[in-house]
């Protein structure tokens, strides 16, 4: 397992996404896949940098993890601000335009379908959000 910590702000989004993508390169992992991942990445870290410490800033913890049979990644998220648990919210109505939908939500949305599993627990002050994407052949 590979552990980064940085600060939860916007300017290390390319940080972190740069850190799981040296892990999922060296596995060969398929473009399409990798890119499914990068925006989860940057939705997730956004939420995390928006939300989790309302006008503070704090850390915001990343592990990597390799599994074999079938050969997936998880990516945990881990934060110590708010509780939340965006699994919760409702997703969006995407049959309306983006002009009647409501703001916000779109994200969460779209991880919870491009990631083959999307867990949320929030244990010892933490919020821990963990995706896993499967990539084997």
């Amino acid at each position: 397992m590979q552990v980064l910590i940085v600060e939860a702000k916007l300017e290390n989004i390319p940080r972190v996404t740069d850190f799981v993508n040296d892990s999922l390169e060296a596995l060969g992992c398929p473009m399409k896949v990798c890119m499914q991942i990068d925006i989860a990445i940057d939705e997730i870290m956004s939420n995390i940098v928006r939300y989790a410490y309302g006008e503070n800033i704090g850390k915001a913890e990343i592990k990597v993890e390799v599994t074999e049979q079938p050969q997936s990644v998880v990516i945990t998220f881990i934060d110590s601000g708010v509780p939340y648990d965006p699994l919760k919210a409702a997703d969006p109505d995407i049959t309306l335009s983006a002009e009647e939908r409501q703001i916000g939500g779109l994200g969460v949305y779209m991880v919870k379908k491009s990631m083959d599993e999307v867990e949320y627990k929030y244990k010892d002050g933490q919020n821990i959000l963990m995706i896993t994407k499967s990539f084997g052949k």
